[in-house]
């Protein structure tokens, strides 16, 4: 069994249409969760608070710059992800394929990486 996060990908407009119909998608998401847990594959599940809330820690120059959100110039944001303990990448992408989402929103679909798969030596087997 591998890990896979859904990671929730969306933009301004995206949000606004879920924020519309959120008592509906609210039920859907609620819904969906109840199934991956009957299926024994979820892990953890969270949502990510309003981008205008956060800060970005930039490394661009000298020392590193620390700006309140929104993000500037990001054209999509991370809302939240699922975490998944499923036997393939297919699997994870079925799920994924299941998620409630509003239409032009994305998922990302990525392995979680063991411990012991850290590159040595600088080195990386190009999964990460």
């Amino acid at each position: 069994m591998s890990k896979y996060l859904l990671i929730m990908r969306g933009t301004d407009e995206t949000n606004a249409a879920m924020m519309a119909d959120l008592d509906q998608m609210m039920a859907a998401t609620h819904r969906f969760i109840e199934e991956m847990m009957k299926a024994e594959v979820l892990v953890a599940a969270e949502g990510l608070d309003d981008p205008g809330q956060g800060v970005v820690v930039d490394f661009g120059g000298e020392a590193p710059v620390v700006t309140d959100g929104p993000y500037g110039e990001t054209r999509e944001l991370f809302g939240g992800y699922f975490m998944l303990d499923v036997a393939t990448k297919q699997e994870a992408v079925e799920w994924a394929r299941r998620v409630p989402a509003v239409r032009g929103s994305k998922i990302e679909v990525r392995r979680v990486a063991e411990a012991d798969e850290a590159p040595q030596g600088g080195e990386s087997d190009g999964r990460t």
